[in-house]
């Protein structure tokens, strides 16, 4: 994300945030040349993952052993 510095004063601790939150760098454009604000050490990845509640949890071996045959017809 490009910004001007002058978006960068308007809002600059909502940005930090963001950048701190999110680990997504941003760029500020100032007289034709760009600077970079971002994390020293950005948050693991794992982090923005969002839950999927349906999802099958457990061991996978236990789906591999399960026994369709009642529940095949050819």
């Amino acid at each position: 994300m490009a910004i001007t510095a002058s978006e960068l004063r308007q809002s600059i601790y909502r940005l930090l945030d963001r950048v701190l939150d999110t680990g997504e760098p941003i760029e500020i454009e100032r007289g034709g040349r760009r600077l970079r604000i971002e994390p020293v050490d950005p948050p693991p990845k794992t982090s923005r993952l969002l839950p999927h509640p349906g999802t099958i949890t457990g061991d996978p071996e236990d789906l591999v052993s399960l026994d369709w045959s009642g529940e095949w017809r050819p």
